[in-house]
């Protein structure tokens, strides 16, 4: 018989609501045909899909990353602005692909605007000078009566975006990068190019370019820009083919986030900064058997199945309890490529990992609680057919069968319990200790769970992988509840004494 156990006043901290943020790339169909199909029946008359954007309403994203990802070291935002049939095409270095540009800085705010969700806005600071992104930045936020302001009031826009977020440049550790920077260069770019972007606009919040979370580009990033920046990101991608890795894999971020937290928090100590600096995982996501092939003249999605789902939650909830480090994050893509949403020429398709995100982000409450799990617990050795993207965890287990995550709100009358049940082949009985709360009516139950952890989505079978609710009649402060074998559920109380 397994325990959780919850005290109300041991509090993690506040749960930011921009962790459930997401990501959307010039990068296969995730723009063109995702996003925007002009001309289609699906289409309102700017060409926005409103059947995307309905799914994507539903999982209410707070903050909009763009517009990349590899995309960004090409792009010259310049391309994507005033009349679409005059705007250049060029090719995609990223990709291998033709941008037709008809999507652009104007077009991603209008749809940030709609979604109600902020823009965060990646630098091109592969290809792209300086000068270049501060007239970005002026575009957006200036209110004088200036060059790149007036042109934003001639394109049909009066008033600034007041574009908060803004990244200093995109995976630029790397050689697949346009633009690649060794450490040491990078550094010095970002402190430039931040004191020149904060004479534009001192009130932005910039995001240094973050590795894996513990490499030594974090470590001499931070060190160095402590100073400069708002935040720190990370990008870590998993999956595997092996069940017990593609579940466990998620634990990556558990050492991610302890160890740049530890980082910052000894940067600012030494270089004596005073303002916070946090944690953005603004990409993630479980990425697996397509990875190889993704040019954007090939229509390529990943097929999310139920394994997947389970460490996308495992993903919300170690983001939940890490919520006084973490303080964004970004899934990648949002639609098509690798996303909870595909789409065809007419409809849309929910992906199996599509129910995680809209349970989490529709019912997290506001503070993040200390819970106790005892239960049985995994000893995963690493296997060496986990994907390239991804390291090794066995140093981090053994892992607990069941992960766990709980919120609360400021009254401590309401609780939202999510747990994942990852033993693939049997239910988890457990007790629910709510210690001196009292259960007050019905708690409501949402479970996620198939025939087997294979099982996927599809347009001929959109619901094999759904989001099932039930009330349950429950009294008292210990509760029983058997969770289903290979599930996510999510269980709502409101509690008393």
């Amino acid at each position: 018989m397994a325990r959780i156990s919850l005290d109300f006043d041991r509090i993690l901290g506040r749960v930011d609501p921009r962790i459930f943020g997401a990501f959307v790339e010039h990068e296969g169909r995730c723009i063109y045909g995702g996003i925007v199909e002009e001309g289609s029946p699906v289409a309102d008359s700017a060409g926005f899909r409103t059947d995307v954007r309905k799914a994507i309403e539903d999982l209410q994203v707070p903050v909009l990353r763009w517009p990349g990802g590899n995309f960004v070291s090409a792009y010259h935002w310049q391309d994507g602005i005033g009349p679409k049939d005059a705007r250049p095409q060029r090719f995609d270095p990223a990709w291998g692909a033709v941008e037709s540009n008809r999507f652009g800085t104007d077009e991603f705010m209008t749809y940030c605007e709609l979604l109600g969700a902020e823009p965060y806005v990646c630098l091109n600071m592969g290809t792209g000078t300086l000068e270049e992104a501060m007239a970005w930045v002026e575009y957006c936020n200036g209110d004088l009566d200036t060059y790149w302001a007036n042109r934003r009031r001639h394109n049909g826009r009066q008033e600034p975006y007041a574009v908060r977020y803004w990244g200093l440049g995109n995976e630029l550790w790397g050689e697949f990068q346009v633009g690649h920077l060794s450490v040491e260069r990078y550094v010095e770019k970002a402190k430039q190019w931040a004191l020149a972007l904060r004479r534009v606009d001192p009130t932005i919040q910039l995001v240094a370019c973050g590795h894996n979370g513990w490499s030594d580009w974090d470590r001499l990033v931070i060190d160095e820009l402590v100073p400069y920046v708002d935040f720190h990101s990370v990008h870590i991608y998993t999956g595997s083919d092996d069940y017990w890795s593609n579940v466990l894999l998620p634990h990556q971020v558990d050492r991610a986030l302890r160890a740049s937290r530890a980082m910052i928090d000894r940067a600012r100590y030494v270089a004596d900064v005073r303002h916070p600096v946090h944690v953005v995982y603004d990409e993630w996501n479980v990425w697996f058997p397509t990875r190889e092939d993704r040019r954007r003249d090939k229509i390529v999605a990943e097929r999310h199945t139920l394994s997947d789902a389970l460490a996308v939650a495992t993903y919300l909830n170690i983001f939940v309890r890490h919520c006084d480090t973490l303080r964004m994050a970004n899934l990648a893509q949002l639609v098509n490529v690798l996303a909870p949403i595909v789409t065809d020429d007419s409809r849309v398709l929910l992906q199996a990992i599509y129910h995680p995100l809209r349970l989490a982000s529709t019912y997290t409450l506001e503070f993040a609680l200390d819970v106790a799990v005892d239960c049985d617990r995994i000893e995963h050795a690493d296997t060496p057919d986990a994907n390239r993207m991804t390291h090794r965890i066995a140093d981090l287990g053994p892992f607990d069968v069941l992960d766990v995550a709980a919120t609360s709100d400021a009254s401590r009358s309401r609780l939202v319990l999510n747990v994942v049940n990852r033993r693939p082949d049997a239910p988890v009985e457990a007790t629910i200790d709510l210690g001196s709360a009292q259960v007050r009516g019905e708690m409501t139950a949402r479970v996620i769970t198939a025939d087997s952890p294979l099982t996927t989505n599809s347009f001929d079978h959109p619901e094999a992988v759904s989001v099932s609710e039930r009330k349950v009649t429950v009294t008292g402060s210990r509760i029983p509840y058997e969770f289903p074998a290979c599930s996510v559920t999510q269980l709502a109380f409101e509690v008393g004494e």
